[in-house]
């Protein structure tokens, strides 16, 4: 009978530091990846590595899904094999008793959890867009070709891919700005 944590944040750069503070594990599994996914490195070591009698604690409902259905099917699946799965902020414990309260309970906030993914995601093009309409450049840097020194290299019989390594851009790169040399 393990006790198993499972922690998520949505990206590399987020500290996980404020989830189960305090609370000691036999085993943790710790994924920095979005939530809009069951498709998770941990989440799917820790599907593996959970037994009857094993107890799952996460942080909050939003930390194990970010989708109703997801969040249903993996409590689901965890409780159909024995697994106990506690959710600590929200104090809510499933066994995979039939109980209603519990299920209500799961799903209004598993359904909480989905629209403020939903949210995110409408803000976030919201951003977008708005960063777009003010002529910000979004992605990766672009890089600058020198036109003299395109010239010179081309002047040399160069092939393509040998020009763009000299650049220091890629061959699609090369490609893109001579059909578009600004």
């Amino acid at each position: 009978m393990a006790q198993v944590a499972y922690v998520r944040v949505s990206s590399a750069d987020q500290c996980i530091d404020r989830q189960l503070v305090g609370l000691t594990f036999d085993k943790t599994f710790t994924d920095k990846v979005s939530g809009g996914t069951t498709n998770r490195p941990q989440l799917q070591a820790m599907l593996e590595y959970t037994r009857e009698g094993d107890t799952i604690t996460v942080h909050s409902i939003d930390r194990l899904a970010r989708s109703l259905a997801d969040l249903l099917a993996l409590v689901e699946q965890l409780t159909a094999k024995g697994v106990t799965i506690h959710f600590h902020k929200e104090n809510l414990t499933f066994t995979g008793q039939d109980n209603g309260m519990q299920k209500l309970m799961l799903q209004m906030m598993g359904s909480f959890a989905e629209f403020e993914r939903s949210m995110i995601k409408e803000r976030q093009a919201e951003g977008i867009a708005a960063a777009k309409l003010k002529g910000k450049h979004l992605g990766r840097p672009v890089k600058v070709i020198d036109k003299a020194t395109y010239e010179a290299l081309k002047t040399e019989n160069l092939p393509a891919v040998e020009i763009a390594k000299r650049l220091g851009v890629s061959k699609a790169s090369l490609y893109r700005w001579l059909s578009d040399p600004r």
